[in-house]
């Protein structure tokens, strides 16, 4: 499963990338492996596997940028992907031909306890008909349920004309089941989901049936639902859950080549104050087991804790090892790419807001009136100017300083900065939340972002209660 490409293979593949006066040349190298199962209405759809492998090759001449990908790992097949990138980058840089040495190696392996390869189809089918039978022992309101599986083994290799030489493996397996009620008000659906950087023994460890019961248990509340208010008031958001928001809202505001566009609210706002006292928000490649980590990102460079923003006042912004190379600065390991088949851009990867001081059912008694937001689905935002609309799966009413009634699915409409600005309360309730992928110019990588219990003192409901 690893990638195997000999360092003198590799350097000649560099001096080959280099010879028509580039600056810098890269080879990307990837072999992925992924299993997926899914299951409806109690029948199993489809069990599917399948391998992908290959590899790039960039190279950067002044401001051009030539890119060729080969799915063979040959001497030969690099070579020829070399001399292709070097031709659509040519004219753009100055110099020669240059020796290319490879320093010593860096190397992330994946730390797992139970390799999914390991795990036979028939349990893993199992798996989701046990959870098809749990969520359906809910209620007799659950008329439909799809569940769904996969795992997967990527394993990357990254060597550049800088020196650099690293590889690492990604070991994820994912979860996800759809619950279906039908009551008197029609039919209400319920989602959980579940995906980490990690082996079987997830499954080891977590509660299939309860996981499955939960997605159930919204579904059927959301039967007795009343319409959503419509208004400006506080909405509380609970952990795990509002991470999205803050990927969306100023997430991709933070991204150095939006930045360098002129695209994002918050260029040129280094050092100012941008979000709440309370607010710190970390952009975290490093962290353990979960759906955005990795060893390396996909330009070769160790991932880390990025601070963007420290108690309000924004500290940085992520970069690739392009952009970072402009500024004179290093890098911060969020250069991602979909594939072997993709350029390289910079993205994020676990992205969150750290604890604050208040006990979350303190937040709710400081709530008069307002919403309480316990899933929020999808959403779209306009990065140059912050504004946002997210869906509430599921939801209540806050009345008197307590949850009350549940809600139908309705939007929170706001703007990143002002959201930011305007979270009053931050619980200490820390959780990450479901595993996400993060879509840019049509490409696709695993995120993973989370926040704890917080409060907006005034959001936007959009619902449909007059």
């Amino acid at each position: 499963m690893i990638v195997v490409i000999e360092p003198d293979v590799l350097e000649r593949t560099l001096g080959t990338a280099m010879a028509g006066g580039a600056e810098f040349a890269e080879v990307f190298a990837e072999n992925r492996r992924s299993v997926s199962a899914s299951l409806d209405d109690g029948r199993v759809e489809q069990v599917t596997s399948s391998r992908d492998r290959g590899a790039g090759i960039r190279v950067v001449a002044g401001e051009t940028t030539g890119y060729a990908y080969t799915s063979d790992l040959s001497e030969k097949g690099l070579a020829e992907a070399a001399r292709t990138a070097a031709a659509a980058a040519k004219g753009g840089g100055a110099g020669g031909q240059r020796v290319v040495s490879l320093e010593s190696a860096y190397s992330r392996p994946a730390v797992i306890q139970r390799d999914p390869r390991d795990v036979s189809t028939q349990a893993k089918v199992a798996l989701l008909l046990a959870a098809d039978e749990a969520a359906r022992s809910a209620g007799s309101e659950i008329v439909q349920v799809s569940a769904g599986y996969g795992d997967s083994r990527r394993s990357v290799l990254v060597a550049n004309t800088e020196g650099v030489y690293a590889t690492d493996e990604q070991v994820r397996v994912l979860m996800r089941l759809s619950a279906v009620a039908a009551g008197d008000a029609g039919m209400q659906t319920g989602y959980q989901s579940m995906g980490h950087t990690r082996g079987w023994e997830v499954f080891d460890e977590m509660d299939v049936e309860q996981f499955a019961r939960e997605a159930a248990r919204q579904a059927i509340t959301k039967l007795s639902a009343r319409p959503a208010p419509s208004g400006t008031m506080p909405v509380v958001i609970q952990r795990g859950t509002g991470g999205v928001l803050f990927h969306e809202a100023c997430g991709h505001g933070l991204e150095a080549d939006l930045i360098a566009k002129g695209a994002s609210v918050y260029a040129g706002r280094v050092g100012e104050l941008v979000a709440s006292p309370l607010v710190t928000l970390v952009d975290n490649g490093d962290m353990p087991g979960e759906w955005g980590t990795l060893g390396i990102d996909d330009e070769g460079h160790p991932t880390q804790h990025n601070v963007l923003i420290k108690d309000g006042v924004l500290t940085d912004y992520m970069w690739d090892v392009l952009r970072a190379r402009r500024e004179g600065r290093p890098g911060s390991g969020n250069g991602r790419r979909q594939s072997y088949r993709h350029l390289p851009m910079v993205r994020m990867t676990n992205t969150y807001v750290l604890d604050g001081a208040e006990d979350p059912d303190d937040i709710i008694a400081a709530t008069d009136h307002g919403v309480y937001v316990a899933h929020l689905g999808g959403g779209s935002v306009n990065t140059a100017s912050g504004d946002f609309v997210f869906g509430m799966t599921e939801a209540y009413l806050i009345e008197g300083g307590r949850i009350t009634e549940p809600l139908r699915d309705g939007n929170l409409i706001g703007n990143g900065p002002k959201v930011l600005a305007d979270i009053d309360m931050l619980g200490n309730d820390f959780a990450m939340g479901s595993p996400g992928t993060c879509g840019k110019d049509g490409q696709g990588v695993p995120v993973g972002d989370g926040q704890p219990t917080l409060r907006v003192a005034a959001l936007t409901v959009g619902g449909t209660a007059a």
